[in-house]
């Protein structure tokens, strides 16, 4: 009993983390090394994996227009406007709250983190009401009301303008766990830095944001980073619950995440959509890297 005893508080922390490293293995490295895997099979569902090498690759290089001429474009821009662009609303109004008292503070935060809590299906319900393509849209109304146009435009199905809706309603709901960690942030920085900086020279706000405030919060400004650009990548059904249609309209909306999901389980070519996964992946990991570069500590 002595050495089960001992050998117990030797491993207490293995026995601690066993459920997360258990929960990790299941859900992030076997399904990740079952995609590599696959990616370089020819895979129906039904029959048996074929290995076909780097196939896939090179037909999502060379062959796949809709992919290099659409999603990939399309992508870039979503996280590029959505990605940063939210990271940076996040943090300006997280300094924003934090400079009032805590009980509107607390409301605020509340209502700007509420469309995050929201499924992505029925916030995209909700716009989809309010810019339909008839005259009963919210949108449309207003426009035939002020005699902007003349007859209802088809929001949701027109290429020319289904991305910038996409962009607004991803924007809005954008103001997730990255928005609450930079606020914590903001919140817990050392007084005394402020007045340190002070005498040291700072003699506005943007200077004691630039100087004091971004320096002290970087772990929170990391982890708002990562989450951005995991959520913006990995996003896809915004396009989908607004068109209603898979692919959207053009391939306007179509996003990586939407054309994995063509293939995968529209076409049931589950080895060309595992490739894909496994180049969106890559790309989610070197714009991680970027952000560690960027807000890491050392």
């Amino acid at each position: 009993m002595n050495r089960i005893r001992e050998f117990l508080n030797n491993q207490s922390h293995w026995i601690l983390l066993s459920p997360y490293i258990a929960m990790f293995l299941i859900f992030i490295v076997i399904p990740v090394a079952a995609a590599i895997a696959l990616s370089f099979t020819y895979f129906n569902t039904i029959q048996f994996p074929e290995p076909t090498g780097l196939k896939n690759y090179i037909t999502l290089i060379t062959q796949d227009s809709v992919f290099m001429q659409k999603v990939l474009p399309n992508t870039i821009k979503y996280a590029v406007i959505v990605g940063p662009g939210g990271y940076v609303l996040s943090f300006i109004l997280a300094w924003m709250l934090a400079q009032i008292t805590k009980g509107p503070r607390t409301v605020l935060a509340i209502i700007i983190y509420s469309p995050s809590m929201t499924s992505g299906v029925i916030m995209s319900t909700v716009w989809s009401v309010i810019f339909s393509g008839d005259e009963v849209g919210y949108f449309n109304s207003l426009l035939m009301r002020a005699g902007i146009v003349s007859e209802p435009v088809q929001w949701l199905q027109s290429p020319k303008y289904l991305m910038t809706i996409m962009l607004i309603v991803a924007l809005w709901s954008s103001m997730g766990v990255g928005f609450l960690a930079m606020l914590s942030g903001v919140l817990n920085v050392n007084e005394e830095l402020y007045e340190a900086a002070y005498i040291d020279g700072v003699r506005n706000r943007l200077q004691e944001i630039i100087y004091v405030t971004i320096p002290s919060m970087k772990p929170q400004m990391l982890f708002g980073a990562v989450m951005a650009i995991v959520n913006t990548f990995s996003s896809g059904g915004i396009g989908v619950a607004l068109s209603g249609s898979n692919p959207t309209p053009q391939y306007a909306g179509q996003l990586i995440v939407n054309h994995i999901e063509d293939y995968g389980f529209i076409r049931y070519e589950m080895g060309y959509a595992a490739a894909v996964s496994v180049a969106l992946l890559l790309i989610i990991w070197g714009s991680s890297r970027v952000s560690w570069k960027l807000f890491s500590e050392g």
